[in-house]
């Protein structure tokens, strides 16, 4: 063989082509292919020969012709088997590349069905020889005239049956890389490489996952030619399945389906990073498909999956797209919250689409395959969490003040987006440590700088961050201290959330805890008051947090600190010694805060209290503080009165008159502490602990006791008179006088109330100290009532009634004495309290007032107030009492409180039953069973169920809502019945819409309206919109609004004073008194249901959308069964009819005309929006209009818009006198109204905002018409409301002979779409 090829050579060399052409034809075609495969495989000399054989055979000459074919035929499957070096083989394709075009035309096609049938058996695993097939494909395009068959085809139309067949053919898995590859250079048509992607995209499945980032990266490639949109979204679908998969197996244990193999979860969390590298690339270089990739999210954002947000996430880190990825996942996120939000708050939704797709799930899941090594998904995470809390965090509200929403408790789609993003923070925060000081660094710098705005949103994410990684945070140490720093030039608020947050790591960190010291002594001298309040705040802080060896393991500590949350004690007595040192080192600091200013005194005198419960071996000093500051303002001399001085407590500034020294705080606080103690001896005297510190301890508190007995018996002999406080004083807040006046009064009533909890305390039930304590109530109340009468008299705004000094604790205890203690031994002590109702009035109030505090601010003043587990403790026991109070004492004993025109006990009662199911619901919403269930039911047979617990109170509401509307009617309290009504509505939240007690209730709610009648418009309202916010979650409530609309049109009358309204009274709720009332709320419950229906029309337009993107051409799901569409024209229709009852009612001139016409404006932008989505659907499909859209138009057409019009007529004209309103008084006042609400109509653009909607709903109508070749104009009417008036005795003529003809033509599917009853007119 050695010889043929050197031969061959040598010929080819010397320029001999004779001689080899003479030599090549003397060897068989046998020998030339051994030839041939022998040089290959030796690989010398190969390139050379096969030159030699191509210059030898003359493509001119048939033989040669022949020769070179067979060439081909012979080195593809040569190159294919894998015995050539990889060289060789590339050297002969390239080799054969540069003659491709000398073959004939047959010889290319033989060539190129060689290929496919070789691609169909799968012997083109190696790919080798692929690079020669695009050469092949081109050449033969090239060619005029091909015999296909018994035909001829082009050489482009038999390249393109190549390809067809080729893509038709099943693929070998192992040369898809190679084919996608290959046809990167190759010609190809839309349709071809539409046809082409299709068929890459459907290999996914059966390739190993390894083999699929670089078909990916090959498609990708591919996709420059066209086709964008297809490639991407074939790979994030692919992805989309994989992840679901997934899911599925996780969930289930094991696979599901046995054939198939389960995927490692880490192997494919690889491959998909990997695939979002090459995604990403190829956007940084292709930015065409950049803008196909974010216009695939733009219609929907339930395309989205954990795939496609960290593709978005890594595209972000271009910086042309990362303004429109961020923007694009915000409006996704809103928008699925809102989705959530009004398919959780409705039936009709929930059973039509029961599916919701939560992107804020997406999200969170992307953060967790984020740790397989996504790096490049991490930066966006982090980004996209401070974007989510920037935008959606709270805003300043009024004068800067915001209300502050626990991320527990997001309620809106906005404070859902803002935990969102503070969660996506966190478990980045705790999985990537690269990103750790980032987040970090960015966390403090918005607490520092976002001074104007709230930032309790990232006080919370820190104090997590603190919990989850406190070793993590010592690290950054520096940025903590440089944080310490600038405090004293922080809003309080936030610095407060900041040392709370910290003290775990203070535990750990000398070093931290040294900088913060040093940083709160500098701020206890700075010039800002908030500066000292921040030192103040600090340092209670760390006094409550370190331990001082020997204090009592209070388990009821204010803060406690969680295991997660660092508790290192390696040296416990050493640690605890030091901490002793430290802790009385502070408060000597603290000492010099009581010559400061009233509220850094305040702040000290509330915290103390804590902190002595928190570090009792601190009582010695605080105690002793509090005694030295106690002996400044009482009056050591027993006879003189009155015991207190109050000349010291405030201090003056020119003009004006400044509180100094908060006293009653003072001496409240010194009785909390002394009392605590007390308690804690006795404890500890039964188990035989004393000690000598106790003994000097006890030498202060029995002074200080002393000093309180004495206050008690002074304070109880001093008139008003002795505090210059009687009630020729002048107490008007624009004088200095009068503010003196205002501050000596708070300050003396503050010590009247806490000397009557000392008293209650001390009494242990006697008679003569709980005589002592009502003489010190009516001095307190004198005083009080002395208030209210100056304050009324003066117009200019003086201050609310001050917060009252009682603590949480002392009001739960007095008012279970006063309802609910039968004890014998107790009775004659406690009457006389009881006698007193002024007195039991009043503790109601104030716990009224704590729980008002409590649902406004999460804690109340005094001890124990921020602590949540005693909070909810104080709502559970004031419920139980209140509770019983309310359905065991009959409000009709206390005809004294209607007599002096205020609110009654029984009245008080239910309106803090009121506060307290509405704060509980609010700061607790897990919490509510276990509030009811301490509430003591009266008939003994307590529920077992939770369910059932909440509809006994119910049940309980209910009785006493139905004797008050069934009584007599001089006994009917209207604002008792509104409260019951606000009641039942917060009890009725936690029943579940599913179940029979919800049903129940919503029987009960109607059978109430339909059968009670009464004149009250707020208690109207309430009832309706219990039964509104009940009948949504049932069924659709449109059948309800047409009934209302129907009684209300009965009640006002026709606009049209000679058509005599059919009498209807569905709902006795609805009377002339309430139909206004009823009117605007039937208008907005209408709103939402058109909020509903816009909804799904839109969902419907965006699967229809990408139903034609995915086919080509719109299919319709369901025909004309589709539910959705069905549930669209039966909602659409029954408002029609409602409002069709409205738009004739004579309505009073004002807010609830304007509000018809803005209702009626957008039910016929929804119609428009309706009319086009049938236009989308008809230009997709060959496609018949429903019957039921039809019947929706004529109903729209013949009877709504002539209506609309004759109201604008009636709007305008400013009308108002009804069918049923001949009364003289409502006439006089109809005149009154007229004038005003004429103006208010032409100031308004809500009347051409109508015409305009009519016209262009018909404009679109006339569009469809001509679509779906059906005459859908001719159910509407010419319009009358233009430039001009049509004469109104021309007009009655005409509409009596459409009256006629409408009666013959109306036939209709009544459930469906109700038309309007016709008119009588009066004879």
């Amino acid at each position: 063989m050695r010889n043929e090829i050197d031969k061959i050579v040598t010929l080819s060399d010397e320029d001999r082509a004779d001689e080899l052409q003479k030599y090549l034809s003397s060897l068989t075609d046998e020998e030339l292919m051994a030839v041939i495969t022998d040089g290959a495989l030796k690989g010398k000399n190969v390139g050379t020969m096969i030159k030699g054989i191509l210059k030898g055979s003359p493509s001119t000459s048939t033989e040669g012709s022949s020769r070179r074919f067979l060439l081909y035929q012979h080195c593809i499957p040569l190159c294919e088997s894998g015995d050539l070096q990889t060289e060789v083989a590339a050297d002969i394709i390239g080799l054969l590349m540069l003659e491709t075009h000398t073959l004939s035309g047959p010889s290319l096609a033989q060539l190129a069905s060689l290929f496919v049938e070789a691609i169909k058996v799968g012997k083109m695993g190696n790919g080798k020889s692929m690079e020669l097939f695009p050469t092949v494909l081109t050449a033969l395009s090239a060619c005029e005239a091909l015999s296909y068959g018994k035909g001829e085809l082009s050489g482009e139309e038999y390249k393109k049956q190549m390809i067809n067949s080729l893509c038709s053919s099943r693929w070998d898995p192992q040369c898809v890389i190679h084919l996608a590859t290959m046809f990167r250079d190759v010609p190809l048509s839309v349709e071809e490489l539409r046809f082409l992607v299709e068929k890459i995209l459907m290999m996914f499945t059966k390739l190993n996952l390894q083999e699929i980032p670089p078909l990916v990266y090959q498609l990708l490639l591919l996709s420059t030619k066209g086709c964008k949109k297809q490639a991407l979204d074939g790979i994030i679908s692919f992805f989309k399945e994989q992840d679901t998969h997934q899911e599925e197996e996780q969930k289930h244990g094991e696979s599901l389906d046995l054939e198939v193999q389960s995927i490692p979860q880490d192997q494919l969390r690889h491959v998909e990073g990997t695939a979002i590298l090459h995604i990403v690339f190829a956007i940084r270089l292709d930015h065409e498909l950049g803008r196909e990739f974010l216009k695939c999210f733009k219609a929907s954002y339930w395309d989205l999956c954990p795939f496609s947000i960290a593709l978005l996430l890594s595209v972000a880190r271009i910086q042309r797209y990362e303004e429109p990825v961020f923007d694009l996942l915000k409006v996704a996120i809103i928008k699925s919250f809102k989705d959530g939000q009004l398919q959780q708050g409705s039936k009709l939704l929930q059973d039509l689409l029961p599916g919701h797709c939560s992107v804020a799930l997406m999200i969170v899941d992307t953060v967790k395959n984020s740790v397989f090594g996504w790096d490049h998904v991490t930066q966006g995470l982090v980004q996209l969490g401070f974007f989510l809390m920037d935008t959606f965090g709270p805003k300043p509200g009024p004068f800067g003040k915001a209300t502050e929403v626990s991320a527990a408790t997001a309620r809106t789609p906005a404070q859902q987006a803002c935990k969102l993003g503070g969660q996506v923070l966190l478990q980045s925060f705790k999985l990537h440590e690269s990103i750790r000081g980032e987040i970090l660094e960015q966390v403090l710098n918005r607490l520092v700088t976002k001074t104007a705005s709230p930032v309790s949103h990232y006080l919370e994410l820190f104090s997590d961050i603190v919990v989850s990684a406190p070793m993590i945070l010592l690290g950054s140490s520096s940025k903590l201290t440089e944080t310490f720093d600038l405090l004293s030039f922080l809003p309080l608020s936030t610095v407060q959330g900041f040392l709370k947050a910290i003290q775990p790591l203070l535990k750990v960190s000398m070093s931290l805890k040294d900088a913060l010291i040093l940083v709160l002594r500098k701020a206890m001298f700075s010039s800002h008051l908030d500066g000292r309040k921040s030192a103040v705040t600090g340092f209670l802080l760390l006094l409550k947090n370190f331990k001082v060896l020997g204090s009592l393991a209070s388990s009821q500590c204010t803060q406690t600190i969680s295991s997660s949350q660092i508790q290192v004690d390696i040296h416990s007595r050493y640690n605890s010694a030091a901490n002793e040192a430290f802790c009385l080192e502070i408060l000597s600091g603290l000492r010099r805060c009581l010559s400061q200013q009233a509220d850094v005194r305040l702040m000290l005198y509330e915290g103390f209290y804590d902190v002595l419960r928190r570090n009792s071996q601190l009582a010695s000093s605080i105690m002793q503080t509090l005694f030295s500051q106690m002996k400044r303002y009482y009056e050591p001399e027993q006879d003189l009165l009155p015991p207190v001085k109050l000349e010291p407590c405030i201090t003056a500034k020119g003009d004006q008159v400044y509180l100094e020294e908060p006293l009653a705080h003072l001496v409240s606080c010194t009785v909390h502490c002394l009392l605590w103690l007390q308690n804690m001896q006795q404890s500890a005297n039964l188990n035989g602990d004393g000690s000598e510190e106790e003994e000097e301890e006890e030498g202060y508190q029995s002074e200080l006791h002393t000093i309180l007995e004495s206050m008690i018996r002074r304070m109880i002999k001093s008139e008003l008179e002795e505090f210059e406080l009687d009630k020729s004083a002048e107490f008007s807040m624009g004088s200095s006088v009068g503010m003196k006046n205002n501050i000596y009064a708070v300050l003396v009533m503050g010590v009247y109330e806490v000397l009557m909890e000392y008293s209650f305390v001390k009494a242990n039930y006697s008679k003569s100290r709980f005589e002592d304590l009502m003489e010190l109530f009516n001095r307190y109340h004198k005083l009080s009532e002395i208030l209210k009468e100056k304050s009324g008299k003066v117009r200019v705004p003086s201050h609310k009634t001050p917060r009252s000094l009682l603590s949480m604790g002392f009001v739960s205890s007095l008012l279970t004495a006063l309802f609910r203690d039968n004890s014998q031994s107790r009775e004659e002590a406690l009457s006389v309290l009881r006698r007193n109702g002024e007195f039991v009035r009043y503790v109601v109030n104030v716990a009224v007032q704590k729980i008002q505090q409590l649902e406004d601010t999460r804690h109340t003043d005094g001890p124990d107030g921020q602590n949540t587990d005693k909070t909810f403790r104080f709502l559970c026991d004031v419920t139980s009492v209140l509770m019983w109070r309310y359905t065991n004492v009959p409000s009709v004993v206390e005809d004294p409180g209607k007599k002096e025109k205020r609110a009654s006990l029984s009245f008080l009662c239910l309106e803090g039953l009121l506060r307290i199911f509405t704060t509980c619901q609010q700061n607790y919403p897990d919490r509510m069973t276990q509030l009811l269930s301490t509430m003591d039911t009266s008939e003994g047979n307590e529920p077992d169920d939770d369910a059932e617990m909440n509809f006994f109170y119910i049940r309980q509401f209910q009785r006493a809502l139905f004797a008050q509307l069934s009584g007599a009617e001089e006994d009917f309290n209207n604002k008792e019945a509104q409260l019951l009504v606000s009641i039942l509505s917060v009890l009725s939240r936690q029943l579940v819409p599913s179940s029979q007690q919800f049903a129940q209730m919503i029987t009960w709610t109607v059978k109430i309206c339909k059968e009670n009648s009464f004149e009250d418009p707020s208690l109207c309202k309430g009832l309706l919109s219990l039964l509104f916010s009940l009948q949504v979650l049932h069924k659709s409530p449109v059948n309800l609004l047409l009934e209302l609309c129907q009684d209300i049109h009965s009640q006002l009358g026709d606009i049209d004073q000679d058509v005599e309204v059919e009498k209807q009274s569905h709902f006795a709720i609805v009377n002339m008194k309430t139909a206004t009332t009823a009117a605007v709320l039937v208008l907005s419950q209408a709103d939402k249901v058109l909020d509903e229906v816009d909804w799904l029309i839109s969902t419907k337009k965006s699967q229809l959308a990408s139903n034609i993107t995915a086919s080509g051409e719109a299919t319709q799901t369901a025909g004309h069964h589709d539910p959705v569409e069905k549930a669209v024209a039966l909602q659409v229709g029954t408002l029609l009819t409602a409002l069709n009852e409205l738009v004739q009612t004579a309505l009073l001139p004002g807010s609830c005309t304007v509000t018809l016409l803005r209702e009626l404006t957008r039910t016929y932008n929804i119609l428009t929006t309706l009319v086009k989505y049938y236009i989308q659907v008809c230009a997709g499909q060959r496609g018949i209009l429903p019957a039921r859209f039809e019947k929706l138009v004529k109903l729209s057409g013949s009877h709504l818009t002539p209506q609309c019009y004759t109201f604008i007529t009636y709007a305008q004209s400013g009308e108002s006198s009804g069918g049923g309103a001949d009364d003289k008084k409502k006439k006089k006042r109809n005149d009154v109204n007229t004038a005003a609400s004429a103006k208010l109509l032409r100031e308004t653009k809500d009347i051409p905002n109508l015409i305009f909607s009519i016209e262009q709903y018909e404009k679109y109508l006339i569009a469809l018409s001509k679509k779906s070749k059906v005459n859908l104009m001719q159910y509407m009417k010419l319009s009358t409301s233009r430039d001009f008036r049509i004469n109104a005795a021309t007009l009655d003529a005409a509409l009596q002979e459409q009256d006629g003809s409408q009666e013959t033509t109306e036939s209709q599917d009544a459930e469906e779409t109700q038309e309007p009853k016709q008119k009588k007119r009066k004879h």
